[in-house]
């Protein structure tokens, strides 16, 4: 699906932190097929994804801060808003916590580094030349974030306040409480507590791809270095898994049904 425009609320863009960025290249490059183009960047390197000419993701290298305290590479969600500096300022009146004041990111946009009360870093962009990603909810394109968390409650109150989302409370196929987020009409994301059988993990946010085949893609994944974090398993949208890159960064992909 194209899109040329974001509601604000909406996640807009994904962009992967690497320790090891020519090898973040070589195997998201060739998992999701993408045509990879480094472009002008402000503080270093920025490597755009693309799919038949359109943006839909990026690679970087880990930022002095993120290295410095000590963050394992990982995938950041941004969330589209009208204003970053209003936002980023509501940010810290409801409890959470602004990593990196907003900023200017050329003629791209304006964004800010963040952090709900619970410890989960996210983004908020507001978008000027760059809307976000161009194709989203096909193959080889993100498709749906989801927070981990330890306290449900306490997130659930920060985002509903933050970005006017409206929350539904379900239980997940194995049991596990949900809160499912939503902008307006449309659904915006899903909470799910943290499950002791995960052992030791910070809250944080989640990135799901939509692949052509779940199990395809394990299969590439693994042959290029990667392993399965959690196997595969059928929930309502469809057929996902968890998966780990060889930088020891997680990630999610899912068969959508049609």
């Amino acid at each position: 699906m194209e899109v040329t425009a974001y509601q604000p609320g909406t996640f807009s863009w994904v962009d992967y932190s690497a320790k090891d960025l020519e090898g973040a290249k070589a195997f998201y490059g060739k998992l999701f097929d993408w045509k990879l183009l480094e472009e002008p960047a402000p503080n270093g390197r920025y490597v755009m994804a693309q799919l038949r000419g359109k943006d839909v993701a990026a690679l970087t290298p880990m930022s002095e801060n993120e290295t410095r305290m000590g963050a394992p590479p990982h995938w950041n969600s941004y969330v589209t808003v009208k204003d970053v500096d209003a936002a980023a300022a509501r940010v810290g009146e409801l409890g959470g916590q602004v990593h990196v004041p907003p900023f200017d990111v050329m003629q791209a946009g304006r964004m800010a580094v963040v952090a709900d009360p619970t410890g989960a870093v996210f983004c908020l962009w507001q978008p000027s030349m760059h809307v976000g990603a161009v194709l989203v909810n096909e193959p080889n394109t993100f498709c749906w974030n989801e927070l981990y968390t330890n306290d449900l409650a306490a997130a659930e109150g920060f985002y509903t306040a933050l970005f006017g989302w409206k929350s539904k409370h379900a239980t997940s196929s194995d049991g596990a409480k949900l809160v499912e987020l939503y902008n307006g009409e449309r659904p915006a994301a899903t909470m799910m507590e943290i499950q002791p059988e995960w052992g030791p993990m910070p809250p944080t946010w989640g990135v799901y791809f939509a692949v052509a085949s779940c199990e395809d893609t394990i299969d590439r994944a693994k042959t290029l270095g990667g392993s399965v974090g959690m196997e595969p398993r059928d929930i309502p949208p469809g057929r996902f898994a968890v998966l780990e890159d060889p930088q020891g960064g997680f990630f999610s992909v899912i068969q959508l049904k049609s």
